[in-house]
């Protein structure tokens, strides 16, 4: 199986781009992974809410094909544990599924047709992080579902 993580637009900071580069490399130990950043909408300023998201949405419908599994990351989404995301990664790889792309939005959200697009949605916390932060958030909890999957010692009970 394949995971791509698609996110709007790049991390300026160093520091975090440092980190998820490092979890990265460690991820390519158990999957083939991939961040696909699609630069930011030029002229967003101009633009109303609602048609950057369907901007930013045109955008990421392009990067997906119909085999693809499309799951949001989103506050509205289902939570998971560590070891209940281990479990739900190992359910997809056991489905036979080649590809899963993990979204994280632009500033406000989704375009209907993104949500449409969906086969899923998950919530990494009620609280509200960076765009840029979500990245290293999500790429740490792919490494530690896949460490907990080979029971190596990262994750503790």
């Amino acid at each position: 199986m394949k995971i791509t993580l698609l996110a709007i637009g790049k991390t300026d900071n160093s520091s975090l781009n440092k980190m998820i580069d490092d979890y990265t490399k460690r991820l390519s130990n158990y999957v083939n992974f991939e961040l696909v950043v699609i630069p930011d909408i030029k002229n967003s300023k101009n633009m109303s809410f609602k048609e950057q998201k369907n901007k930013e949405g045109n955008l990421i419908l392009s990067k997906t094909e119909k085999s693809d599994i499309v799951v949001l990351l989103d506050e509205n989404g289902k939570s998971y544990s560590s070891v209940g995301f281990s479990s739900f990664l190992q359910k997809k790889m056991n489905s036979g599924i080649k590809k899963i792309i993990f979204i994280i939005g632009g500033p406000y959200g989704f375009s209907e047709d993104v949500y449409k697009r969906s086969n899923g949605k998950i919530s990494l916390s009620e609280m509200t992080f960076s765009h840029q932060m979500v990245r290293l958030f999500f790429i740490e909890q792919l490494y530690r579902g896949f460490t907990i999957l080979n029971n190596q010692p990262y994750h503790h009970q």
